[in-house]
């Protein structure tokens, strides 16, 4: 079954580097079709037990995303932060 993803309306993906839009997008597509647990990816984590993060984009600086999941019955998952490593809630 597939997940529906939101993004958080503070999040404006506009301002990020193309290359972290493109990773991002296609970090969403993954989440819709397969889950939000995504090992696959750099620096994948799970900071609490329905939150996780990973890397974007490598580098200085480094960008990553978080996201949660909002209600495991109906598969809906939202993204709360895409930014620099630095400013990431943690």
């Amino acid at each position: 079954m597939a997940w529906t993803v939101e993004v958080n309306r503070r999040i404006r993906i506009a301002a990020l580097p193309w290359q972290v839009q493109r990773s991002f997008v296609a970090l969403i597509r993954e989440i819709e079709v397969q889950g939000p647990v995504r090992g696959n990816w750099p620096n994948y984590g799970k900071l609490a037990s329905e939150r996780h993060h990973c890397h974007l984009k490598k580098g200085r600086p480094t960008y990553v995303a978080v996201w949660e999941v909002r209600d495991s019955h109906q598969h809906l998952v939202e993204v709360t932060y895409v930014g620099t490593h630095e400013k990431a809630p943690y």
